[in-house]
């Protein structure tokens, strides 16, 4: 195996056994080869994968494509039928949620449980416990049983031991669409880093976290090896072959009537028609605005602080609840501790996966004249802008206050998760935020 292969795969072949009747499996034991009481399933067939150290490959396709099952044998918990897998190096893996863990031991149990399963010594152990636990941050429920855990804190004890296993390859497969926002965002973190220097195999659904996330991707289909190639070339040919095929299904048909669809002209050019509609829909984008939490995830914070950040109406009251098409204002207080000659302030807002949907910050309204902030004082942001809608799930977003240029400049405090924007309904058509749009028209000639 080359040395710069963290995982070789060639010819690689699962096949499992299908018995219609429970007594056939003793039939066949009795018979052997002399006659089959059993289906021939192929999970996977004639499967050729090499992932480089430090290459991030995603595995795509519907459900029973045999992406777990792939897992599985790279993890080490299913043998091949046939084929040739190696693997180079510490494999921690997230499957199936609670995998790895008894469920009458308690979280502290389990974590020492684990991490011998990946070859810790009890001494090693325990000198990474406190990190592992403050990964976790479960509080207290780290001494019960984990019967008594709820799906996220399973996961959160699961991802605080593969954190901290110093893995070469991580395994991945759609563990993270249950955790909670802030969770999310400190695992995206760590895989982004991770990914710099060591191999991930990532499992999605979600094109978009596959594209943003992988170099490579292997598109599975019925056990067959589809395609292998660039991530966004191959999520675009998976999601062509995927609706192509919902496209075909019948449709009712509905009588062609020569007429204009078209609501309204907007009141103003930045309303879109449709909002009055969807507003008084169950499409309404609902938002809600989690707490203002300084003692997130940050660093800096000596020299300026963020003391707090706000969403306002029009009026300046404090919103703890958005519709999305609203004008909004947000607003940043930075407590200013040294002489600041150049300060910028900005923000973004990031999905569950750390893409960054939009922000923007203070230095090109005042590039040509500098506004300085003397020690002691207090500096105040505000962004008014329409809160565009936002597709079902949660949102963070991230604050920061710096000094310098636009390109060269100092980070004084950064905070990853000053504000959780929680979306409870999905008005989206397509993509993962909406725009408002001046005007749609349906023709027929």
């Amino acid at each position: 195996m080359c040395s710069d292969l963290a995982v070789r795969v060639r010819g690689l072949n699962k096949c499992y056994h299908v018995y219609d009747k429970p007594h056939h499996r003793l039939l066949q034991m009795l018979t052997g080869k002399g006659r089959r009481f059993f289906r021939e399933f192929w999970a996977l067939k004639d499967i050729d994968l090499d992932i480089r150290k430090g290459e991030t490959v995603g595995i795509i396709g519907c459900n029973g494509s045999g992406k777990s099952t792939l897992l599985q044998m790279i993890c080490g918990t299913l043998t091949p039928t046939s084929g040739e897998l190696q693997v180079n190096g510490r494999v921690a893996a997230l499957l199936e949620l609670g995998a790895g863990f008894n469920p009458e031991f308690s979280g502290r149990e389990n974590v020492y449980l684990a991490a011998s399963l990946y070859g810790l010594s009890p001494a090693q152990i325990d000198e990474r416990f406190h990190a592992i636990a403050e990964f976790a941050d479960i509080g207290e429920f780290l001494e019960q049983p984990v019967k008594t855990y709820s799906s996220g804190m399973y996961v959160r004890l699961a991802f605080a031991v593969v954190a901290h296993v110093d893995a070469d390859i991580l395994v991945v497969d759609e563990a993270l669409s249950v955790g909670d926002a802030f969770f999310t965002q400190k695992c995206m973190r760590f895989i982004r880093t991770f990914c710099q220097t060591k191999s991930l195999i990532f499992v999605s659904h979600d094109s978009s976290s596959i594209i943003s996330l992988c170099d490579r991707v292997l598109w599975l289909d019925r056990g067959e090896q589809r395609q292998t190639g660039p991530a966004k070339e191959v999520c675009e040919q998976y999601l062509n072959a995927l609706f192509g095929a919902l496209s075909e299904q019948p449709v009712d048909a509905q009588p062609q009537r020569k007429h204009i669809a078209r609501l309204g002209q907007p009141e103003l050019v930045w309303k879109d028609q449709r909002t009055d509609l969807v507003n008084a829909s169950a499409f309404r984008n609902d938002l809600q605005v989690l707490r203002f939490a300084p003692d997130e995830a940050a660093f800096g914070g000596e020299q300026a602080r963020v003391s707090s950040v706000v969403l306002t109406d029009s009026q300046g009251a404090n919103l703890a609840w958005v519709v999305g098409g609203e004008q909004v204002t947000l607003s940043v207080v930075v407590d200013v501790a040294c002489d600041l000659a150049r300060p910028i302030v900005g923000f973004f807002v990031k999905d569950r996966l750390g893409q960054t949907l939009f922000g923007d910050n203070t230095y090109f309204s005042y590039q040509h004249q500098p506004l300085s902030a003397p020690a002691g004082s207090q500096l105040t942001a505000r962004f008014e802008f329409y809160m565009p809608w936002l597709a079902k799930g949660d949102y963070v977003v991230q604050v920061a206050v710096a000094e310098g240029s636009q390109h060269e400049h100092r980070q004084l405090h950064w905070l990853h998760e000053a504000l959780v924007i929680r979306s409870h309904h999905d008005p989206v058509a397509t993509g993962i935020i909406g725009i408002p749009l001046s005007a749609i028209s349906l023709s027929v000639a």
